[in-house]
């Protein structure tokens, strides 16, 4: 447990400043993420220091295709979570508080493995990898944590990559970007009805906050969950890849994923995606002027692949999550196109 760096104290409250909620927290109590503590009029950190999940992975899992090809990330989450998505398919570590209650009711839970970051950025390196990525649940939540983590990292040589919802609170942003080399951002819907009843959040925090991380030069990728009936309108799809095309730049990778209802939270009764709708929205990112969408999911060649956007040639050849690179660091070797990211 750690004290939290951004809140203030509000009408006999506290307002944690973490993520766009704002939430207003009494005493004992937490905020919408579960894992924020009103004590004694201090707010605090309750999983600092707790990892719930922990693994190296290929950066492309995350998913990320245009930042350091082929390297592996040491990837890290906590409990909690400040939204409430109905296809949430790590439910078991973001979803276990439920809602707001009081610290003593969470004492019968495994909070995780002991894992200061120090020893994040030891075992970071000690596995080869380039970077370390704050995932599984939203690193919003548990901001000190990865802010610490962050600064050491930095010092070492590694890369940091968040994994987000991207309804961090602009103070959060402050904090973390000059630290921060990439973001993958969900941007589920361009509905705002849709993030408040399958999420209870607001879409314009995750916009906007999409806008200033590009214009910060994070490089950022951006992903769209297809859920039947629920995220797959294709009006709504041209909406989010124009949004991306006009505010954040061509060059921004779309990642378009199938939806599995057999492992998602609330929505098992929902009918997997089918491929030819992932396809569609490939088509669709592509017609409003986007350089690189990827189906995610499919691992078909011509939706993972990535073609010079100058002459077509394939450059990162990907079958699931082994990669064969044709590139000479970030440069097409057929016309000498430097290709948007961060290459080795």
């Amino acid at each position: 447990m750690r004290a939290c760096i951004n809140y203030q104290k509000k009408e006999g409250k506290i307002e944690c400043q973490a993520c766009s909620h704002f939430c207003k927290i009494g005493e004992g109590k937490t905020g919408i993420c579960g894992v924020r503590q009103n004590r004694d009029g201090k707010l605090f950190l309750l999983t600092y220091g707790k990892a719930i999940a922990v693994h190296v992975d290929p950066i492309e899992k995350k998913p990320l295709f245009h930042f350091l090809p082929g390297s592996r990330a040491f990837s890290l989450g906590t409990l909690g979570c400040n939204f409430r998505c109905a296809n949430c398919q790590n439910f078991d570590i973001s979803q276990m508080f439920g809602q707001k209650g009081k610290v003593e009711n969470y004492a019968k839970f495994d909070w995780g493995l002991d894992l200061t970051p120090e020893q994040i950025v030891k075992k970071a390196l000690e596995n080869n990898c380039q970077s370390i990525a704050y995932t599984y649940n939203e690193p919003t939540i548990f901001l000190e944590y990865a802010w610490d983590t962050m600064k050491l990292a930095r010092k070492k040589g590694l890369k940091n990559v968040w994994v987000s919802n991207g309804f961090m609170s602009s103070q959060t942003l402050d904090i973390i970007i000059p630290y921060l080399d990439a973001i993958n951002v969900d941007i589920k819907s361009f509905d705002n009805q849709f993030y408040k009843t399958n999420c209870g959040a607001r879409l314009d925090p995750v916009l906007e906050n999409c806008r200033r991380l590009v214009k910060e030069k994070v490089w950022l990728e951006v992903t769209t969950l297809i859920i039947p009936t629920l995220s797959d309108e294709e009006k709504m799809l041209e909406k989010i890849a124009c949004f991306i095309n006009e505010e954040l730049g061509d060059f921004t990778p779309w990642h378009v994923s199938a939806f599995s209802g057999t492992i998602s939270w609330k929505l098992k009764y929902k009918p997997d995606t089918p491929i030819s709708k992932i396809k569609k929205a490939c088509t669709l990112g592509k017609k409003a002027g986007l350089k690189y969408v990827y189906a995610g999911n499919i691992w078909e060649e011509n939706f993972v692949n990535t073609y010079c956007s100058q002459c077509n040639k394939v450059v990162i050849k990907r079958i699931g999550y082994a990669i064969e690179r044709f590139d000479q660091k970030g440069k097409c070797p057929n016309c000498g196109k430097m290709l948007e990211g961060i290459f080795n």
